[in-house]
């Protein structure tokens, strides 16, 4: 402080002397205003000319007035001074700061002809607002299509449950039935079994009646042939004669008797048999029943893995409709956010692509990058309040505050980094980005834009 006050009193004692030399009187040594004598020079006009006013008076009214506004500044930058150079290395400011801000490409995922377009360039949109559609008609028939398979692959899936379910109900009562059919034919290989064994004894039984018959004929018909000689030869009676010849008769009677017996014993018999080849075919059916019926769970089992094939079609046919509807979904373009449209290129007709280029959302949130010079860093933390003025709108003045620094310089992270182990290196100050946000939101009537040129400055101390 002491140090501005000397300073000031000296440039008062200098503005003082350089005043009185261009303000000296008329007449006076060295006057500006004194008219230049020279030796051996005549005057050019001899007559001096009657003032109107005192010259002296004039000049000391002069006078007083430019010391006195001289003395004012002197006095103004003394007491002023040191407070505007505190408050000027207060502050750190560059001229090298843009407003920065996100910028959304809007292209399509789908391909179609543009059926309408809701925006124009520059015009602000909500979230959710509808900016493109794109022709939907080959998307909802996509969708349709999808939904009929996903019908018919329900349908057979619900057919495949159905019928896995009925094979496993009556599979147990197959199985039961099957093996009660196999005790069945085997008790009718036993019975037949023992029919054959009766008809067999009765075989041998007829047999040996027959053979006592053929006996007991061969025996009165050879007594029927004796009493036949003794007759003739009167050695015997009618009556004995009469009598042999009936014994005779009944004898072959008898044994045509047993020899029709024997067949019908011998045709039981061979029936019998064939009743027991019947009853043991029977046992091998059941059997071959009774096996197929203990393969049904293998059967179910087959059934569920198919059943559980048509679940993955269910499921691939629910897939491909939720897909076809999220395409669907597709043909309508929206705002992700609050921004404004701008670089529009697309029309009602056009033929788009996915990926092709439609326009740009400016989102509202921005904020500024600053590229301080390295050396002005040393005490700029985040937090800082910053005001930033804006060349757009006459210097228009925001409020914000630092919210980080860059960890390297620009020139590190640009496309060709500067190479610096050359012998002809030279010194050169690197600037760091800065990023600051604004506390408040820009109104409405100076709009802010990425790439507007702003004047930030950060109090650092």
């Amino acid at each position: 402080m002491t140090t501005m006050t000397t300073n000031g009193a000296v440039n008062s004692m200098a503005v003082e002397s350089v005043a009185k030399m261009m303000f000296r009187e008329p007449g006076e040594s060295g006057a500006p205003g004194a008219p230049a004598m020279h030796d051996g020079a005549a005057p050019a006009d001899p007559t001096p000319p009657t003032p109107s006013v005192p010259p002296r008076r004039a000049w000391s009214l002069k006078r007083a007035l430019l010391l006195g506004g001289i003395a004012l500044v002197v006095a103004a930058a003394a007491l002023l001074g040191p407070h505007y150079y505190r408050s000027l290395m207060s502050y750190e400011s560059t001229d090298d700061a843009f407003v920065e801000g996100h910028v959304i490409a809007m292209s399509p995922k789908v391909g179609g002809n543009v059926q309408r377009v809701l925006v124009d360039d520059n015009q602000p949109v909500k979230a959710g607002d509808l900016l493109v559609e794109i022709d939907p008609r080959d998307y909802q028939a996509r969708v349709a299509q999808a939904r009929a398979a996903l019908d018919a692959a329900v349908a057979r899936a619900r057919a495949a449950e159905i019928s896995v379910g009925l094979t496993d109900t009556t599979t147990g009562a197959a199985v039961d039935q099957a093996n009660a059919n196999v005790t069945l034919s085997r008790s009718g290989v036993e019975t037949a079994q023992a029919t054959l064994t009766m008809a067999q004894s009765r075989v041998h039984e007829a047999r040996a009646r027959a053979a006592s018959a053929e006996t007991e004929a061969a025996r009165t018909k050879t007594d029927a042939g004796r009493y036949a000689e003794l007759f003739r030869r009167e050695l015997v009676s009618a009556q004995d004669n009469d009598n042999a010849a009936a014994a005779a008769k009944r004898a072959t009677a008898g044994l045509d008797e047993a020899r029709a017996g024997e067949q019908a014993a011998l045709m039981a018999l061979r029936q019998a048999q064939s009743q027991i080849a019947e009853a043991q075919a029977k046992v091998g059916e059941s059997l071959g029943r009774l096996a197929s019926a203990n393969s049904a769970p293998q059967q179910v089992a087959v059934s569920r893995a198919q059943v559980e094939v048509l679940k993955g079609e269910v499921e691939r046919a629910r897939a491909d409709l939720a897909t076809a509807e999220l395409n669907l979904s597709y043909t309508r373009i929206v705002a992700p956010e609050d921004a404004r449209v701008t670089r529009k290129s697309v029309e009602v007709g056009s033929l788009v692509q996915p990926g092709q280029a439609l326009f740009a959302l400016v989102p509202t949130k921005f904020w500024v990058v600053a590229n301080f010079k390295e050396t002005q860093l040393r005490d700029m933390r985040p937090g800082q309040p910053a005001e930033i003025a804006v060349d757009a709108w006459g210097g228009r003045t925001y409020h914000g505050h630092v919210d980080s620094i860059q960890t390297g310089a620009g020139a590190r992270f640009s496309l060709l980094p500067p190479e610096n182990a050359t012998g002809n290196y030279v010194k050169v100050v690197q600037r760091v980005p800065v990023k600051i946000v604004f506390d408040e939101a820009p109104d409405a009537t100076h709009p802010l834009g990425p790439g507007m040129s702003v004047v930030p400055s950060v109090k650092v101390r």
